[in-house]
């Protein structure tokens, strides 16, 4: 990935140009201390001048819109000026306010995301917060410093400044408390937060530019830069962002490194604006230039091709085992691709290209009326995002399947960690409470069942895109770097470690990649935490990752072949065992005799007890009874023996269960098929006495033998009875062990001749 510059050879603006800022409809308004306001299309050619205004300009911002649609309030932009006043202009130049702000120099202004406040900071050390109609709400900080830099929270609930060597989050709310770190050795000259990522670049007189966290902890600091770093841009969907210094424009990735470095004419970059579609940027120079810099080579690559965007219209596709190269030409700048699942998908500026692998001259095309800012892949289908239209799904013939949408939905901030799809389910973590996690039918977009809820903030979340719908399963990881697996259908949440720096499914099986503490962790069968945990570790392969460095985050699961970006950009390849995904090949479909003979000849533990695992999930208690017999584990062989002993389809449910640690569903299971006697029997081996009591006498059946076998427990703990409820049964019912030993055999018989009663096979 790399920028390509494009700028004037002559400069329009005949001083210093101080800030510039895209409008909705992409075209750049700058502004400069020769008093002037000029605009620029997309391709740097100047449109003209919009107007002139008696006062020398510092920084420039449009009032946000969520989407093409929206018109109202789109058509104005807000400058600020050393004589402390910020002005309210709209786009054809004609100024509509005026308002007295500082003492001193405006330096820095910002509209919240709703574009319900505006926020100043100037040269006399103060925040204050200002309505739309520029009056007055509050003076929010009050700072020994000058401050330069100003920038929203993601919520718009709070406020970031610099102020000489130190940054500070302000709440709104005056209650709160405020957060302040120092951050550079120099003066901080600018930051800026973004909304998606919900992380903070910062710029300084020391040279660096550094990435912190909303916490103020640093995630990555540059090496000294040959100048001071003067301006600092995040693109919109938090994936990139660029640093501006003198006569040089540098594209970094969020966690910090950097894509490309490309020298300007402009002096030092005092200012930096991104398109809406993150496709281009611009910068204003102290020179009085106005650069513009594209975004390309940007490639993605699945399996055996890549995909790179060589111009903003134009795709080169190259498949690296036939050795082919394909060129894909579009009419308008490609804003968005995705690849994977055998297809490639492009959005451009205003259609949607959907091409197959396997034949690139045929796609299915379909008309965009919105910028897309994301596009994720499943088997089945695709899902898109934009701001009007929100989260929609297609097939890959281009029809609408389905529109989910719920209250507080903010698709402006959604990105691949915060939504993710397979072919039944779609999950997203709701903005307005971002400890919960609501799911969709990817077939009709309605809400199943209630969010899933936890205990902190959820930053990434991803689904499994194998198996059944009943064996849909979601991973998260939480504000502390805990890693979390639930089902969807039913959802019960188990930790499956901590200090995880990321994590992804495999694309064809259910395989779990993730990086913990620096090791590259894979969970050969995530299934296995709710079948049996004691199978757990013999599931897991954990290879030393110290050559993956600090932070490191896995790009592709493909196979068994793992893709990890180390945190200095550099791609490193890490190999799984490929005898997994041929046991997932064997059990998916139902040739268990075939897995049995894979695992006989691998003679690995791990393989074995993923065998044992998968066959207790899907019942198949022949294959369990090898598996187990092969890992030796002789408690499990034999219980797996007893319940092929039952004579009851429901019965061997209610024990597989139970083996499953689900003592609730066994019983339920057992209820519905009217066996109560078992029920209460399996209460009495796990000891729950109160509750077999319970079934007993709301059955009215049985309670002599739970007091019989209660007495039989308390003579082998040589223990008297304190339980009051047994002590009013027992003076109330007749014991008689002979009866109840009668009754019980009768039980069994009765159980062993009902319809379709037979040992399992």
């Amino acid at each position: 990935m790399r920028l390509k510059i494009t700028q004037s050879t002559s400069n329009v603006h005949t001083d210093l140009a101080s800030a510039v800022g895209w409008n909705p409809t992409n075209e750049l308004y700058s502004c400069s201390d020769d008093k002037n306001v000029s605009k620029w299309d997309m391709n740097g050619e100047h449109q003209g001048q919009v107007c002139s205004l008696d006062a020398f300009f510092t920084d420039l911002h449009w009032y946000p819109v969520g989407s093409k649609r929206e018109k109202t309030g789109s058509d104005v932009f807000v400058v600020s000026c050393t004589d402390g006043t910020f002005k309210i202009v709209n786009k054809n130049g004609r100024l509509e306010k005026s308002v007295e702000a500082h003492r001193g120099a405006v330096i820095s202004l910002r509209w919240n995301y709703e574009g319900t406040a505006l926020v100043t900071a100037g040269e006399d050390g103060l925040v204050k917060i200002w309505s739309r109609p520029g009056l007055l709400r509050s003076t929010l900080s009050t700072t020994d410093n000058s401050i330069y830099s100003i920038a929203w929270g993601p919520d718009s609930d709070q406020v970031l400044f610099a102020s000489g060597k130190d940054l500070t989050i302000k709440p709104l709310q005056p209650s709160a408390k405020q957060l302040q770190w120092k951050a550079h050795e120099g003066t901080v000259l600018k930051v800026d937060w973004n909304p998606i990522n919900n992380l903070i670049v910062s710029g300084g007189e020391d040279c660096r530019y550094k990435v912190w966290d909303c916490f103020g902890r640093l995630l990555y600091q540059s090496s000294p830069c040959d100048h001071a770093v003067t301006s600092v841009s995040w693109c919109p969907d938090g994936e990139l962002f660029a640093v501006g210094s003198f006569n040089l424009l540098r594209l970094c990735d969020k966690t910090g490194w950097t894509y490309a470095k490309e020298k300007t004419k402009t002096g030092s970059l005092l200012n930096i604006g991104w398109t809406t579609d993150g496709t281009q940027l611009a910068g204003a120079g102290g020179s009085g230039a106005v650069c513009f810099a594209q975004i390309i080579d940007r490639t993605i690559e699945w399996k055996r091709i890549s995909a790179t965007l060589e111009e903003n219209n134009r795709i080169r596709i190259q498949d690296v085992l036939s050795e082919t190269i394909e060129e894909l030409d579009f009419r308008d700048r490609v804003i968005k691709m995705s690849l994977g699942f055998n297809h490639l998908i492009v959005a451009t500026a205003t259609q949607c290209s959907i091409y197959n692998t396997s034949n690139w001259n045929t796609p299915h095309i379909f008309d965009l009326k919105e910028t897309v800012n994301l596009i994720l892949q499943c088997d089945k289908c695709f899902l898109m995002v934009d701001n009007f239209n929100g989260i929609q799904l297609f097939s890959y013939e281009g029809r609408q399947i389905c529109n989910p949408k719920f209250q507080g939905l903010r698709t402006e901030f959604l990105n691949g960690e915060s939504v993710c799809v397979s072919g039944d389910t779609v999950a997203v973590i709701d903005r307005s409470d971002s400890k919960a996690i609501r799911f969709f039918d990817a077939a009709g977009g309605k809400q199943i069942g209630e969010p899933v809820t936890h205990t902190l903030e959820i930053t990434e979340i991803a689904l499994n895109q194998t198996g059944p719908n009943t064996d849909r399963k979601l991973i998260f990881i939480d504000r502390n770097r805990d890693l979390y697996i639930t089902p969807v259908l039913k959802p019960s949440l188990i930790k499956l470690g901590t200090m995880v720096d990321s994590a992804v499914w495999n694309d064809t099986s259910d395989m779990l990649a993730t990086m913990i503490d620096q090791k590259l962790v894979v969970w050969y069968y995530p299934n296995a935490v709710y079948v049996d945990k004691d199978l757990v570790p013999l599931t897991k392969y954990v290879k030393e990752g110290s050559e993956f460095g600090k932070v490191p985050k896995i790009c592709y699961f493909h196979g068994s072949r793992v893709t990890v970006r180390r945190s200095d950009g550099a791609l490193m390849t890490a190999t799984v065992a490929p005898y997994p995904l041929l046991l997932y090949e064997h059990t998916q479909s139902s040739q268990w005799d075939r897995a049995t003979r894979l695992c006989r000849y691998v003679k690995d533990n791990s393989l074995w007890a993923c065998l044992a695992a998968m066959s207790i999930h899907h019942k198949n208690l022949n294959t369990a009874e090898v598996a187990f017999a092969a890992l030796e584990e002789l408690d499990k062989l034999q219980y797996v023996l007893h319940i092929k002993d039952m004579p009851t389809e429901e019965g061997r449910s209610a024990e597989l269960a139970l083996f499953r640690r689900r003592p609730d569903e066994a019983e339920s299971i057992l209820l519905q098929a009217g066996l109560t006697y078992r029920a209460i029997k399996m209460n009495i081996r796990l000891f729950n006495w109160d509750r077999a009591l319970e079934l007993a006498v709301n059955y009215r059946t049985h309670v002599d033998t739970v007091i019989y076998f209660r007495q039989k427990h308390l003579e082998a703990a040589k223990r008297q009875e304190t339980n009051k409820r047994f002590l009013q049964y027992v003076t109330s019912v007749q014991v008689e062990e002979e009866a109840i030993k009668a009754k019980i055999q009768q039980e069994k018989e009765k159980e062993s001749q009902r319809p379709g009663a037979k040992r399992a096979a």
